[in-house]
């Protein structure tokens, strides 16, 4: 499609279903280099309201700010937030009639999520919302010269019917974007020619990692790629190897949720950028990710525990950008691994890949399965190799001990899914 026939059929889409979204663009790219101090007094401005809305609106957030003693007009900055108990999505569920505000002028549609947890979440985002979100990602593309309505393509996991999948692919020609709907080598490889034209490609970090591997394996030459964003997953180091061989590009994280929107996005300096305009990120005492997104009014998000391990940089980013960065974000906590005398988090597989690819200079695509107490077998991607053996079995020493017996099997190549992968599974 012409590059200005892509861009006039997105306004034309935008002017229909996100009419505001421009003016939030507009506004984000005003507040783009703010010094810290500026930034956080916008953030603190934006929350006062916000929580204001909440405590009016919403009949649960209503009764539990008048329980606590919370004061919206009171707010001065995060450490405000302390006294309000953090919610989850059961919480969301539970509570959603009460939660939802009831006083919203504008257009809202349904929206509706699951995530790893198979939790089944629906609920009402109001239009400006959603074009908050969709507003704090164009900004992040322009880090990239990067526009919505480029060439692109999706990798995205799912199952839908041929009535759909006519549908989706109608959509996705009304919007620049080309995806595959069978996960097959001949349509990984179909699908990786196309991406000569495109300008960037964006889904799971491990089917990026998947298209970039055949590519490398079969010699197609990608010129244009000028974003390669992996999101909803961990992005190994293993990820960023085959996305540099085939794109010159490393995997860029976007982090953020449906009922979160965008938290944080990379810039080409590597810095994190935490999106303070429109959310509030803390960490609680286990060190889980908390959010508060500012633009939610129709279905207020207010201390939503992700379940993520996260930390924090106290650092400045070299492109300039004054905005606080996220220093890494590790993932689901999840299930634990369950030994014979106690149980580990299972993100200690994380540490555990992590300081061989640091130490060792070792990158290995993994998973871990564990259906017996005090026995996991560690899935590796490859040939089998000595070396790599005693590398993976001295970090598992160095975490569980004899407390967990551990299998290491090779597989020559992990088989695709249609979902975001899960690099560690249990029956517990």
């Amino acid at each position: 499609m012409h590059k200005r026939l892509a861009k006039q059929l997105f306004e034309l889409g935008a002017k229909a279903r996100n009419p505001s979204l421009f003016g939030l663009y507009d506004a984000l790219k005003e507040t783009e280099w703010l010094n810290r101090k500026q930034l956080q007094d916008f953030q603190n401005e934006k929350a006062r309201m916000f929580l204001s809305f909440a405590s009016e609106n919403s009949p649960f957030y209503k009764q539990l700010f008048q329980k606590i003693g919370f004061r919206p007009d009171k707010y001065t900055g995060i450490k405000d937030l302390a006294c309000i108990p953090e919610i989850d999505k059961l919480c969301l569920i539970e509570n959603n009639a009460s939660i939802h505000s009831q006083n919203i002028s504008e257009k809202v549609r349904l929206a509706e999520t699951s995530g790893t947890s198979g939790q089944s979440l629906s609920f009402n985002r109001a239009e400006s919302w959603d074009s908050q979100n969709r507003a704090a990602m164009m900004r992040a593309y322009d880090w990239y010269e990067v526009k919505p309505w480029d060439r692109n393509g999706y990798l995205w996991g799912y199952n839908i019917s041929r009535r759909q999948h006519l549908k989706v692919k109608f959509l996705d020609i009304l919007q620049n974007r080309f995806r595959i709907f069978d996960y097959s080598e001949k349509e990984i490889d179909g699908f990786a020619r196309r991406l000569c034209s495109a300008q960037f490609l964006n889904g799971y970090s491990s089917m990026v990692y998947e298209v970039a591997r055949l590519i490398n394996e079969r010699g197609i030459d990608i010129p244009n790629l000028k974003l390669v964003k992996g999101t909803s997953e961990i992005i190994l180091d293993i990820h960023h190897a085959e996305s540099i061989k085939a794109f010159g590009r490393r995997v860029t994280s976007e982090y953020g949720a449906a009922e979160a929107g965008l938290i944080a996005f990379e810039c080409p300096y590597g810095g994190l950028h935490i999106n303070v305009e429109t959310v509030i990120l803390e960490q609680n005492s286990a060190g889980e990710a908390l959010v508060t997104n500012l633009a939610s009014h129709s279905f207020p998000i207010i201390r939503y525990n992700l379940g993520d391990i996260i930390s924090f940089s106290d650092d400045y980013c070299l492109c300039g950008r004054s905005h606080p960065l996220l220093k890494d974000v590790k993932g689901r906590k999840g299930k634990n691994v369950v030994g014979f005398k106690r149980k580990y988090p299972g993100l200690t597989f994380y540490y555990v890949f992590k300081n061989i690819a640091l130490e060792n200079s070792v990158l290995i695509n993994y998973k871990v399965v564990q259906r017996e107490v005090g026995k996991v077998v560690v899935l590796i991607e490859g040939l089998r190799s000595a070396k790599t053996v005693g590398l993976v079995q001295e970090q598992l020493d160095r975490y569980f001990g004899s407390d967990v017996e551990f299998e290491i099997e090779f597989v020559e190549k992990f088989g695709l899914e249609l979902k975001k992968r899960q690099y560690f599974e249990s029956d517990f």
